[in-house]
């Protein structure tokens, strides 16, 4: 799940940072943290809650809460907020999958 305005920013600038967030090419700035660059990039929710689906982004930003979690070069549940970008980073949202639950979980949901 994720919201995006449509507007990115050109990749192509001299100092930019290029990453990719579920598979679409995205420029941030360099130092900036993965939430601070899916927002800037239009993007403000990447993943959902088990119970409602409800759309979840940045929230604390400062590391508390966990509603910013992503898939980070394949590691599952990295804090946005905490994570810095790097070049070529491959970002992806993250809904927790039926699989992944334990069997109590199972039950609940």
């Amino acid at each position: 799940m994720s919201t995006h305005s449509g507007e990115t920013r050109s990749v192509n600038t001299p100092d930019a940072v290029n990453v990719s967030f579920d598979g679409r090419p995205l420029a941030a700035v360099p130092g900036q943290n993965v939430g601070a660059a899916l927002i800037s990039n239009g993007i403000t929710a990447w993943r959902s809650t088990r119970k409602d689906a409800r759309p979840r982004g940045l929230f604390c930003g400062i590391g508390v809460c966990f509603d910013c979690l992503v898939t980070v070069d394949g590691e599952a549940n990295q804090r946005a907020c905490l994570v810095e970008v790097r070049e070529g980073m491959e970002i992806e949202g993250s809904c927790p999958e039926r699989d992944s639950l334990s069997e109590p979980e199972r039950g609940r949901k």
